[in-house]
């Protein structure tokens, strides 16, 4: 059970780390307006902000990094704050941006949270 745990903490960092690379650096390019769904000016407009977003899920996937790498029992604390952190924000994100974060982020946090408590 621990290996499948780990094996979704480091897909939903990896998820992360993608999104950061979306937000902060091809935000104003197809895969960054294609994610938005906004035109090349308000792409280019709201591009700070979204390297901001960006930002914030990089230090959530080096958290579950961390997390991962550390020994336990800080590794296991570590994954636990980081994944609730994941599936908070992603709530959020669903309720107040669009709902498609509830699937894209919530989820995948939530079902990875759960395989870590039960292998804890």
């Amino acid at each position: 059970m621990q290996t499948a745990a780990n094996i979704l903490v480091g897909l939903v960092a990896a998820l992360h780390a993608y999104i950061l690379v979306l937000e902060m650096f091809l935000w104003e390019r197809k895969p960054g307006r294609k994610l938005s769904g906004f035109d090349a000016s308000m792409a280019k407009a709201t591009a700070p902000l979204a390297a901001n977003q960006g930002l914030y899920n990089g230090f959530l996937a080096a958290g579950l990094v961390w997390g991962l790498i550390a020994a336990d029992p800080t590794g296991y604390r570590v994954q636990v704050f980081f994944l609730s952190c994941v599936v908070v924000a992603g709530l959020y994100g669903a309720a107040t941006a669009n709902r498609r974060i509830l699937f894209a982020q919530a989820l995948p946090g939530a079902i990875a949270l759960a395989a870590v408590l039960a292998a804890g």
